[in-house]
């Protein structure tokens, strides 16, 4: 009598309805590639707000920070490094990328300043005089 042949359930492959849509995307990434969002860190002080923006490998000439209205806006290019030999793997990140986030009320824009250390680019943002927390003084009688 013959034993029916056992498989692993590793060598059966699941469908899975939606496990072309990941190639899809970075296929529609390299035809037509969209900006990306660097990694930021915002904090608020009594004073003003600081953006910790993650930018390796940049300069401040590749790096264009501005302020219109009430937005800030974080943009610029990591160009690709010419490189020699086949590569194997590529993950790190090229291209155009922009960060935009809308400012709060009580904000001074004339007075944005930026500094880039160690790869990561801080903006801070100074709350104006009306914004910032006044300690009230309680009377007695």
């Amino acid at each position: 009598m013959a034993l029916p042949a056992m498989r692993s359930a590793s060598t059966l492959r699941r469908w899975d309805p939606f496990g072309d849509f990941g190639e899809l995307t970075r296929w529609f990434d390299t035809v037509a590639p969209q900006p990306w969002s660097p990694s930021a860190d915002v904090t608020e002080t009594d004073t003003e707000y600081v953006f910790d923006v993650e930018l390796p490998g940049l300069t401040r000439e590749d790096i264009t920070v501005e302020v219109i209205g009430n937005r800030l806006a974080i943009t610029g290019e990591l160009k690709e490094q010419e490189r020699k030999g086949r590569a194997h793997s590529r993950t790190r990140r090229t291209g155009k990328f922009s960060y935009r986030v809308l400012l709060p009320r009580g904000v001074d824009g004339d007075k944005v300043a930026a500094t880039l250390e160690n790869g990561v680019l801080t903006v801070r943002v100074p709350k104006t005089e009306a914004a910032q927390p006044r300690r009230i003084e309680i009377s007695s009688k």
